[in-house]
């Protein structure tokens, strides 16, 4: 993959991980089940940012 390409990749993740948590947290108060599954998603997605962000640093120019 591009560098650019993996940079797009780690906003998405990171920005739509930290989005999907806190719309986890808020809809956890109606529905419990559904909340912690849009956390989950959201907490996993984040730290496939971050995965991403270590494998940049990684590559070449």
């Amino acid at each position: 993959m591009k560098p650019a390409t993996i940079e797009a990749w780690v906003w998405l993740l990171i920005y739509g991980g930290l989005l999907l948590a806190c719309l986890g947290w808020f809809v956890a108060r109606i529905d419990p089940g559904l909340g912690w599954v849009l956390g989950a998603v959201g907490g996993v997605a984040l730290v496939a940012g971050v995965l991403l962000i270590v494998v940049r640093s990684r590559m070449g120019p």
